[in-house]
């Protein structure tokens, strides 16, 4: 897509500024709190949250869609349960239909990945995706994100980050660096007043249940993906007031979202990509055993890692990258190369060519510092996936995925490297027996999942989708995460969906195959 990347989506975004805004996003009147601040205000928990008009925020590149948008923050409490707490400001865009004239009267809000990835920065794949063709799109900062305040970004990390890539991926001074790098945006976030224990994914929900009652919003639609669709069905079992219909893309359950379950996901999305190779002549005469090459790569680099001078991408002086086994598989998991392209990677490798992977390692040099809210991600990471697991049950998940890997390699949870040290410093409250519950809703649903996604694997939707009576489910052939970006199909699917809720159209999907794997001549 021009000018973004569907798997970098985390880089920063561009606005401007906002003109007047219409009634229907106009504060919600004193005696109107939402449900949330209702029932925190009869316990004294806290004040109720408030919407207040203002410009849109300023980003490196300009967001068309965002010219005719209308803005401004929620002021919600930056704790429910701490009476007379401070309160925080989320950022917040309505963007018109395109169909002005007779646009739909429920609007559909939007939950971004991540957690602590720029919702504003998806603006321009959910506009290619027609995903305000017929009705408003709402859009907010997901508490600590760019652009809200306080923001819990950590420079700190991704400092480390770009300088990460010189290093081994499980080396001990890669652990000292981050861990450094994690202290210091600890205690600078925690010395600014910031309540670290509060930005999860209970308080996330209750934000969106507020941004419905303070626009007059008396039903919405809400669509969410990776992240945001672990959110999306917390929000629905909590506060299932005024939610007309769910779609998830990329389904991340949150009684599954724990630390090892990056390893099974991995294992099927890669699965899955191989096994579409073998299903197609071409590719799978020019590479006739992945499993067994991807291994023995593996194997060869942790044993033996490459140390390269790679220009990153877009030119620019060359930099230091290390390429061992758990590089290799994290390149391979951020869609570094593109799962089309990964066989032919994984081949020139093999035959000493280690160019399409060096390259990939490089662009994590280049520093994209505040765009990302690290803060938020650990919050999310330590208090609701990493309780009551460990190290040896990480290994163990590693040993059933990807049986005869190093132990090296399979240690670290994929994307998530020494996690658990991290939350031993990061240190907040442990919120799993609240978080890791499932949502059972007769709400109608839809969830799209990609048969190449290495992040959330395919097969997940299906244990959710049996507690939501009133869900269609689809897997798209084909397509990594985040899927409706990337097809046509799932475009139509979900359009179809929030047209007829109960009866959208799927017949796109029966005839879809993956596309055709890239062949590099020998």
């Amino acid at each position: 897509m021009p000018k973004h990347n569907i798997h970098a989506v985390t880089a920063a975004a561009a606005l401007v500024c906002l003109a007047a805004l219409g009634p229907a996003l106009g504060p919600a009147p004193d005696s109107a709190a939402s449900p949330s601040a209702q029932s925190a205000g009869r316990s004294g928990a806290a004040a109720p949250s408030r919407f207040v008009p203002g410009p849109c925020p300023r980003t490196p590149e300009p967001i068309e869609a965002l010219a005719d948008a209308r803005c401004g923050f929620l002021e919600v409490p930056e704790n429910r349960s701490r009476p007379g707490g401070k309160t925080i400001k989320l950022a917040v865009a309505v963007i018109p239909a395109v169909k002005p004239a007779k646009p739909a009267q429920d609007p559909l809000v939007f939950m971004a990945g991540g957690p602590g990835g720029d919702t504003f920065d998806d603006i321009p794949f959910l506009i290619e995706s027609g995903l305000n063709k017929d009705r408003e799109l709402i859009l907010m900062a997901q508490r600590g994100n760019l652009y809200d305040q306080p923001n819990l970004a950590c420079p700190e990390i991704d400092r480390f980050n770009a300088r990460s890539v010189g290093l081994g991926y499980d080396a001990k001074q890669a652990q000292q660096l981050m861990l450094k790098a994690v202290k210091g945006c600890r205690d600078r976030l925690t010395a600014a007043g910031v309540d670290l224990s509060a930005y999860n994914t209970t308080e996330n929900a209750a934000d969106f249940a507020d941004l419905r009652t303070a626009l007059n919003i008396p039903r919405w639609n809400v669509y969410g993906y990776s992240y945001g669709s672990n959110l999306a069905l917390t929000y629905l079992r909590l506060h299932p007031e005024g939610i007309r219909a769910v779609a998830l893309d990329s389904v991340t359950p949150p009684q599954s979202a724990v630390l090892p379950w990056g390893w099974p996901s991995a294992a099927e999305g890669i699965d899955d990509i191989f096994a579409a190779c073998a299903a197609e002549p071409a590719c799978k005469s020019r590479y006739p055993d992945l499993p067994r090459t991807l291994t023995e790569q593996v194997r060869k680099l942790e044993a033996h890692p490459l140390t390269l001078d790679v220009p990153p991408p877009g030119g620019g002086k060359p930099v230091k990258v290390v390429l061992d086994g758990g590089a290799l598989l994290n390149l391979i998991v951020a869609f570094t190369p593109r799962p089309k392209d990964l066989p032919a990677a994984l081949d020139e490798l093999s035959r000493g060519n280690p160019q399409r992977f060096a390259q990939a390692r490089a662009a994590g040099s280049v520093q994209n510092t505040g765009a990302f809210a690290h803060g938020l991600t650990n919050s999310v990471a330590c208090a609701e996936w990493a309780p009551g697991y460990s190290e040896p049950d990480v290994l163990k998940a590693g040993r059933e995925a990807f049986p005869g890997w190093p132990d090296t390699v399979l240690a670290q949870v994929p994307q998530l490297p020494f996690q658990f040290p991290v939350c031993r410093t990061w240190n907040v409250p442990d919120r799993a027996s609240v978080q890791r519950v499932a949502t059972v809703s007769s709400v109608p649903a839809l969830l799209i999942s990609g048969t190449f996604d290495v992040k959330t694997g395919a097969s997940w939707a299906k244990g959710v989708a049996r507690n939501l009576s009133r869900s269609t489910s689809v897997e798209v052939p084909g397509i990594g995460h985040w899927v409706v970006p990337q097809s046509p199909c799932a475009q139509h699917v979900l359009a179809s969906f929030f047209a007829r809720p109960t009866a959208p159209d799927t017949a796109c999907v029966d005839g879809l195959r993956p596309g055709p794997f890239t062949i590099v001549p020998k």
